[in-house]
């Protein structure tokens, strides 16, 4: 199963004074990544793979803590990311494992929509707020279900 999921709130990027892709987390962005915990709980993870922008690779740090798995980086999930090289990621994912990709708004919509003119079952009004995963099953070839999870925010455990 590919777990495709937006990066969690990570502020206004108008009024963030950095690079882009330096943009944290905000506090419920950090709460909407602690939800994936539980979102995923019963998902045998045995792959992350990250966009390259800190949000992205944030929203799933805690998941990659907590299972023992590291988070690997592709530009083929980044903002500007080609289309054709992001579906390619999605059907290079092996059918048997549970892989969690994060990305962005865009790219989530820009796939969603190819997967959906390819004839998979994903509804014209699909939506993917920040912090919101699509559960993908693929029989390796092809998207045969297409499932949005809303963000769970969950209170952050304070570190001591």
């Amino acid at each position: 199963m590919i777990y495709l999921v937006r990066h969690a709130h990570a502020g206004d990027k108008q009024t963030w004074p950095g690079p882009d892709d330096r943009r944290p987390l905000s506090s419920p962005g950090r709460a909407e990544a602690h939800g994936l915990l539980t979102r995923l709980a019963t998902a045998r993870v045995a792959t992350i793979v990250s966009s390259p922008a800190l949000r992205c690779r944030q929203t799933v740090a805690a998941l990659a803590a907590q299972r023992g798995v590291p988070v690997g980086l592709d530009p083929r999930l980044g903002v500007q990311a080609d289309l054709a090289a992001a579906m390619a990621l999605l059907f290079t994912a092996d059918p048997d494992q549970d892989v969690v990709l994060c990305t962005h708004g865009e790219v989530i919509e820009r796939l969603l929509g190819a997967l959906r003119a390819g004839g998979a079952p994903v509804n014209r009004d699909a939506t993917w707020p920040k912090g919101s995963t699509w559960v993908l099953r693929t029989d390796g070839a092809t998207i045969t279900a297409a499932d949005y999870l809303p963000p769970l925010a969950l209170a952050v455990e304070p570190a001591y």
